[in-house]
Protein backbone atom coordinates (compact mmCIF):
# COMPACT_ATOMS: atom_id res chain seq x y z
CA UNK A 1 0.00 0.00 0.00
CA UNK A 2 3.00 2.29 0.17
CA UNK A 3 3.37 2.70 -3.63
CA UNK A 4 1.11 2.37 -6.66
CA UNK A 5 2.89 1.01 -9.75
CA UNK A 6 2.86 3.03 -12.94
CA UNK A 7 1.74 1.57 -16.27
CA UNK A 8 5.36 1.19 -17.42
CA UNK A 9 6.33 -0.61 -14.19
CA UNK A 10 3.38 -3.02 -14.52
CA UNK A 11 4.40 -3.86 -18.13
CA UNK A 12 8.02 -4.44 -17.08
CA UNK A 13 6.88 -6.74 -14.24
CA UNK A 14 4.66 -8.80 -16.58
CA UNK A 15 7.46 -9.13 -19.14
CA UNK A 16 9.82 -10.40 -16.39
CA UNK A 17 7.25 -13.04 -15.35
CA UNK A 18 6.72 -14.15 -18.96
CA UNK A 19 10.49 -14.34 -19.58
CA UNK A 20 10.99 -16.45 -16.44
CA UNK A 21 13.21 -13.89 -14.70
CA UNK A 22 10.69 -13.68 -11.84
CA UNK A 23 8.87 -16.68 -10.37
CA UNK A 24 5.68 -15.57 -8.58
CA UNK A 25 5.69 -18.55 -6.18
CA UNK A 26 9.16 -17.70 -4.87
CA UNK A 27 8.33 -14.00 -4.55
CA UNK A 28 5.16 -14.78 -2.56
CA UNK A 29 7.08 -17.13 -0.24
CA UNK A 30 9.45 -14.27 0.64
CA UNK A 31 6.54 -12.21 2.03
CA UNK A 32 5.11 -14.93 4.26
CA UNK A 33 4.93 -13.80 7.89
CA UNK A 34 5.35 -10.11 6.94
CA UNK A 35 1.67 -9.25 6.51
CA UNK A 36 0.88 -5.89 8.15
CA UNK A 37 -2.47 -5.34 9.83
CA UNK A 38 -4.57 -2.67 8.13
CA UNK A 39 -6.14 -0.31 10.64
CA UNK A 40 -9.23 1.26 9.14
CA UNK A 41 -9.28 4.03 11.77
CA UNK A 42 -5.62 5.02 11.23
CA UNK A 43 -5.35 5.07 7.45
CA UNK A 44 -4.28 8.31 5.81
CA UNK A 45 -7.90 9.04 4.96
CA UNK A 46 -8.88 8.79 8.65
CA UNK A 47 -5.87 10.35 10.34
CA UNK A 48 -7.67 13.67 10.27
CA UNK A 49 -5.48 15.15 7.55
CA UNK A 50 -7.59 17.84 5.91
CA UNK A 51 -5.86 19.88 3.19
CA UNK A 52 -6.11 23.66 3.36
CA UNK A 53 -8.04 23.63 6.66
CA UNK A 54 -5.24 25.71 8.18
CA UNK A 55 -6.08 28.49 5.69
CA UNK A 56 -9.50 28.80 7.31
CA UNK A 57 -7.85 29.27 10.69
CA UNK A 58 -5.49 31.88 9.22
CA UNK A 59 -8.53 33.89 8.15
CA UNK A 60 -10.17 33.33 11.54
CA UNK A 61 -7.07 34.67 13.30
CA UNK A 62 -7.14 37.87 11.24
CA UNK A 63 -10.79 38.53 12.04
CA UNK A 64 -10.69 37.48 15.69
CA UNK A 65 -7.53 39.43 16.53
CA UNK A 66 -9.22 42.71 15.56
CA UNK A 67 -12.57 41.99 17.23
CA UNK A 68 -11.05 40.64 20.45
CA UNK A 69 -8.70 43.62 20.70
CA UNK A 70 -11.61 46.03 20.31
CA UNK A 71 -13.78 44.20 22.86
CA UNK A 72 -11.06 43.99 25.52
CA UNK A 73 -9.49 47.39 24.71
CA UNK A 74 -6.12 45.66 24.79
CA UNK A 75 -3.59 44.53 22.21
CA UNK A 76 -4.29 40.86 21.45
CA UNK A 77 -2.05 38.54 19.47
CA UNK A 78 -3.18 35.12 18.21
CA UNK A 79 -0.79 32.50 16.81
CA UNK A 80 -1.25 28.97 15.54
CA UNK A 81 0.45 26.33 17.69
CA UNK A 82 -0.32 23.40 15.43
CA UNK A 83 -2.90 21.00 14.02
CA UNK A 84 -3.27 17.41 15.11
CA UNK A 85 -5.74 14.56 14.94
CA UNK A 86 -6.87 12.34 17.81
CA UNK A 87 -9.39 9.71 18.61
CA UNK A 88 -12.00 11.67 20.52
CA UNK A 89 -11.43 9.79 23.78
CA UNK A 90 -7.66 10.44 23.58
CA UNK A 91 -8.32 14.13 22.96
CA UNK A 92 -10.43 14.44 26.11
CA UNK A 93 -7.50 13.02 28.09
CA UNK A 94 -5.28 15.91 26.92
CA UNK A 95 -7.57 18.65 28.23
CA UNK A 96 -6.30 20.56 31.28
CA UNK A 97 -8.22 20.77 34.53
CA UNK A 98 -10.17 22.95 35.01
CA UNK A 99 -11.25 23.57 31.42
CA UNK A 100 -14.00 25.63 29.82
CA UNK A 101 -15.59 24.14 26.70
CA UNK A 102 -18.07 25.57 24.22
CA UNK A 103 -20.08 23.03 22.19
CA UNK A 104 -21.28 24.40 18.86
CA UNK A 105 -22.87 23.19 15.64
CA UNK A 106 -21.63 23.97 12.13
CA UNK A 107 -24.86 24.10 10.16
CA UNK A 108 -25.68 22.59 7.69
CA UNK A 109 -22.86 20.07 8.31
CA UNK A 110 -23.59 17.09 10.56
CA UNK A 111 -22.44 16.67 14.13
CA UNK A 112 -21.08 19.17 16.66
CA UNK A 113 -17.65 20.64 17.40
CA UNK A 114 -16.07 22.26 20.45
CA UNK A 115 -13.71 25.00 21.60
CA UNK A 116 -11.73 24.54 24.82
CA UNK A 117 -10.12 27.32 26.91
CA UNK A 118 -7.55 26.74 29.64
CA UNK A 119 -8.07 28.38 33.04
CA UNK A 120 -5.35 31.02 32.51
CA UNK A 121 -7.06 32.31 29.39
CA UNK A 122 -10.51 32.24 31.00
CA UNK A 123 -9.38 34.35 33.97
CA UNK A 124 -7.52 36.78 31.69
CA UNK A 125 -10.60 37.26 29.52
CA UNK A 126 -12.94 37.69 32.50
CA UNK A 127 -10.63 40.16 34.25
CA UNK A 128 -10.19 42.20 31.06
CA UNK A 129 -13.94 42.30 30.34
CA UNK A 130 -14.56 43.60 33.87
CA UNK A 131 -12.04 46.42 33.38
CA UNK A 132 -9.04 44.81 35.07
CA UNK A 133 -5.48 44.41 33.87
CA UNK A 134 -6.04 40.85 32.67
CA UNK A 135 -3.71 39.37 35.30
CA UNK A 136 -6.23 37.99 37.79
CA UNK A 137 -4.81 36.78 41.11
CA UNK A 138 -7.76 34.46 41.78
CA UNK A 139 -6.57 30.87 42.20
CA UNK A 140 -8.24 28.18 40.08
CA UNK A 141 -7.02 25.31 42.26
CA UNK A 142 -9.77 22.73 42.82
CA UNK A 143 -12.65 24.94 41.78
CA UNK A 144 -14.97 25.16 38.78
CA UNK A 145 -15.77 28.34 36.89
CA UNK A 146 -18.59 30.45 38.26
CA UNK A 147 -21.79 31.20 36.37
CA UNK A 148 -20.67 34.80 35.82
CA UNK A 149 -17.32 33.67 34.43
CA UNK A 150 -19.04 31.28 32.03
CA UNK A 151 -21.46 33.98 30.90
CA UNK A 152 -18.59 36.37 30.12
CA UNK A 153 -16.64 33.71 28.24
CA UNK A 154 -19.83 32.88 26.35
CA UNK A 155 -19.81 36.42 24.91
CA UNK A 156 -16.27 35.87 23.63
CA UNK A 157 -17.27 32.48 22.16
CA UNK A 158 -20.16 34.03 20.23
CA UNK A 159 -17.77 36.61 18.77
CA UNK A 160 -15.38 33.82 17.79
CA UNK A 161 -18.14 31.85 16.09
CA UNK A 162 -19.09 34.88 14.02
CA UNK A 163 -15.44 35.25 12.98
CA UNK A 164 -15.32 31.54 12.17
CA UNK A 165 -18.38 31.94 9.93
CA UNK A 166 -16.57 34.68 7.99
CA UNK A 167 -13.47 32.50 7.69
CA UNK A 168 -15.52 29.58 6.31
CA UNK A 169 -17.56 31.77 3.93
CA UNK A 170 -15.20 31.69 0.89
CA UNK A 171 -15.24 27.88 1.05
CA UNK A 172 -18.68 26.95 2.32
CA UNK A 173 -21.58 28.97 3.72
CA UNK A 174 -22.13 27.95 7.34
CA UNK A 175 -23.92 29.11 10.46
CA UNK A 176 -22.12 28.56 13.76
CA UNK A 177 -24.68 27.95 16.50
CA UNK A 178 -23.56 27.76 20.16
CA UNK A 179 -25.29 24.85 21.90
CA UNK A 180 -23.96 25.07 25.47
CA UNK A 181 -21.00 25.75 27.74
CA UNK A 182 -19.47 22.83 29.64
CA UNK A 183 -16.74 22.27 32.25
CA UNK A 184 -16.73 18.50 32.64
CA UNK A 185 -15.13 16.60 29.70
CA UNK A 186 -16.99 13.45 30.74
CA UNK A 187 -20.27 15.14 29.81
CA UNK A 188 -19.08 15.96 26.29
CA UNK A 189 -19.88 13.38 23.60
CA UNK A 190 -19.90 15.12 20.24
CA UNK A 191 -18.82 11.81 18.60
CA UNK A 192 -18.22 8.23 19.81
CA UNK A 193 -14.88 7.76 21.65
CA UNK A 194 -13.11 5.93 18.78
CA UNK A 195 -13.99 8.51 16.08
CA UNK A 196 -11.29 10.81 14.69
CA UNK A 197 -11.32 14.56 15.31
CA UNK A 198 -9.15 17.31 13.82
CA UNK A 199 -7.79 19.90 16.27
CA UNK A 200 -6.13 23.27 15.90
CA UNK A 201 -4.36 24.82 18.90
CA UNK A 202 -4.05 28.59 19.13
CA UNK A 203 -2.09 30.72 21.59
CA UNK A 204 -3.83 33.95 22.60
CA UNK A 205 -1.61 36.68 24.07
CA UNK A 206 -3.41 39.47 25.96
CA UNK A 207 -0.59 41.93 26.66
CA UNK A 208 1.55 40.04 29.22
CA UNK A 209 -0.84 37.11 29.78
CA UNK A 210 -1.18 34.17 27.40
CA UNK A 211 -3.41 31.10 27.26
CA UNK A 212 -4.41 28.34 24.90
CA UNK A 213 -7.59 27.66 22.98
CA UNK A 214 -8.22 24.47 20.99
CA UNK A 215 -10.74 23.96 18.21
CA UNK A 216 -11.86 20.33 17.75
CA UNK A 217 -13.96 19.30 14.74
CA UNK A 218 -14.95 15.68 14.00
CA UNK A 219 -13.53 14.33 10.77
CA UNK A 220 -17.00 13.04 9.83
CA UNK A 221 -18.30 16.64 9.98
CA UNK A 222 -15.95 18.05 7.36
CA UNK A 223 -15.52 14.89 5.27
CA UNK A 224 -18.43 15.83 2.93
CA UNK A 225 -16.60 19.02 1.87
CA UNK A 226 -13.12 17.48 1.81
CA UNK A 227 -12.99 17.74 -2.00
CA UNK A 228 -13.71 21.47 -1.83
CA UNK A 229 -10.86 21.92 0.62
CA UNK A 230 -8.54 19.84 -1.52
CA UNK A 231 -9.45 21.86 -4.63
CA UNK A 232 -8.13 24.98 -2.94
CA UNK A 233 -10.82 27.62 -2.92
CA UNK A 234 -9.97 31.31 -3.25
CA UNK A 235 -9.83 32.59 0.29
CA UNK A 236 -10.03 36.22 1.28
CA UNK A 237 -6.36 37.13 1.20
CA UNK A 238 -7.17 40.84 1.07
CA UNK A 239 -8.36 40.99 4.68
CA UNK A 240 -7.53 44.15 6.59
CA UNK A 241 -4.24 44.03 8.43
CA UNK A 242 -5.22 43.64 12.11
CA UNK A 243 -2.55 45.95 13.49
CA UNK A 244 -3.51 48.71 11.06
CA UNK A 245 -7.18 48.26 11.88
CA UNK A 246 -6.48 48.40 15.63
CA UNK A 247 -4.46 51.63 15.24
CA UNK A 248 -7.22 53.13 13.08
CA UNK A 249 -9.85 52.27 15.71
CA UNK A 250 -7.70 53.80 18.46
CA UNK A 251 -7.16 56.93 16.36
CA UNK A 252 -10.88 57.35 15.66
CA UNK A 253 -11.64 57.16 19.38
CA UNK A 254 -9.28 60.12 19.93
CA UNK A 255 -10.69 62.24 17.07
CA UNK A 256 -11.94 65.69 18.31
CA UNK A 257 -15.63 66.48 17.80
CA UNK A 258 -17.58 69.74 18.13
CA UNK A 259 -20.54 69.49 20.50
CA UNK A 260 -23.19 72.21 20.80
CA UNK A 261 -26.37 72.55 22.83
CA UNK A 262 -29.49 74.06 21.34
CA UNK A 263 -31.21 75.82 24.23
CA UNK A 264 -34.35 76.75 22.28
CA UNK A 265 -35.78 78.86 19.47
CA UNK A 266 -37.48 82.24 19.20
CA UNK A 267 -39.22 84.00 16.33
CA UNK A 268 -38.70 87.77 15.92
CA UNK A 269 -39.16 90.17 13.02
CA UNK A 270 -36.33 91.89 11.19
CA UNK A 271 -37.41 95.22 12.75
CA UNK A 272 -37.20 93.69 16.24
CA UNK A 273 -33.76 92.30 15.42
CA UNK A 274 -32.51 95.71 14.28
CA UNK A 275 -33.93 97.35 17.42
CA UNK A 276 -32.15 94.99 19.83
CA UNK A 277 -29.94 96.74 22.38
CA UNK A 278 -27.63 95.54 25.20
CA UNK A 279 -29.73 94.24 28.09
CA UNK A 280 -32.73 93.21 25.97
CA UNK A 281 -34.20 89.77 26.67
CA UNK A 282 -35.27 87.22 24.04
CA UNK A 283 -37.80 84.68 25.26
CA UNK A 284 -37.15 81.13 24.00
CA UNK A 285 -39.78 78.48 23.37
CA UNK A 286 -38.36 76.15 26.06
CA UNK A 287 -38.11 76.36 29.82
CA UNK A 288 -34.58 76.31 31.24
CA UNK A 289 -35.37 73.05 33.04
CA UNK A 290 -36.63 71.17 29.94
CA UNK A 291 -34.60 68.76 27.77
CA UNK A 292 -32.34 70.45 25.25
CA UNK A 293 -30.98 69.11 21.97
CA UNK A 294 -27.27 68.18 21.94
CA UNK A 295 -25.66 68.27 18.49
CA UNK A 296 -22.46 66.45 17.48
CA UNK A 297 -20.83 68.12 14.46
CA UNK A 298 -24.18 69.83 13.79
CA UNK A 299 -26.19 66.59 13.84
CA UNK A 300 -28.86 66.17 16.59
CA UNK A 301 -27.69 63.22 18.66
CA UNK A 302 -28.84 63.43 22.30
CA UNK A 303 -31.23 65.16 24.68
CA UNK A 304 -29.96 66.58 27.95
CA UNK A 305 -30.82 68.51 31.12
CA UNK A 306 -28.81 71.72 31.81
CA UNK A 307 -27.18 72.34 35.17
CA UNK A 308 -24.02 73.35 37.04
CA UNK A 309 -20.99 71.08 37.64
CA UNK A 310 -18.07 72.31 39.78
CA UNK A 311 -19.17 75.88 39.17
CA UNK A 312 -19.32 75.47 35.39
CA UNK A 313 -22.30 75.31 33.11
CA UNK A 314 -22.93 71.69 32.10
CA UNK A 315 -25.50 69.39 30.57
CA UNK A 316 -26.39 65.83 31.52
CA UNK A 317 -27.36 63.44 28.69
CA UNK A 318 -30.79 61.97 29.36
CA UNK A 319 -31.82 60.29 26.10
CA UNK A 320 -31.19 59.89 22.38
CA UNK A 321 -32.54 62.52 20.03
CA UNK A 322 -35.51 61.41 17.96
CA UNK A 323 -33.95 63.15 14.94
CA UNK A 324 -30.52 61.56 15.27
CA UNK A 325 -31.49 58.10 16.54
CA UNK A 326 -29.37 55.63 18.54
CA UNK A 327 -27.92 53.97 15.44
CA UNK A 328 -26.25 57.10 13.92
Amino acid sequence: MEKILTKAEIEALLNAVFDGRIEPEKELSKTEGTVVAYDLFNTEAHKGFVPNLDIIYDSFIRYSRVNLSNRLRKVVEIKKVGARSYKFDDFLQTLPSPVCMAIFKIEPLKGAALISFDSTLVLALVDSLLGGTGSSKVSMANRLFTTIELRLVEKIVKDMLQDLEKAWAPLYATHMNLLRMEMNPRLVNIVPPEYQIVTMSLKIQIEEISGNVVFAIPYMTIDPIRDKLKAGMQFDLMAIDPQWSFRLSAGLLEAPLNISVEMGNAGISLRELLDLAPGDTIMLDKACSSEMTIKVEGVPKYLGIPGIHHGNKAIQISNFSAKGGSGD
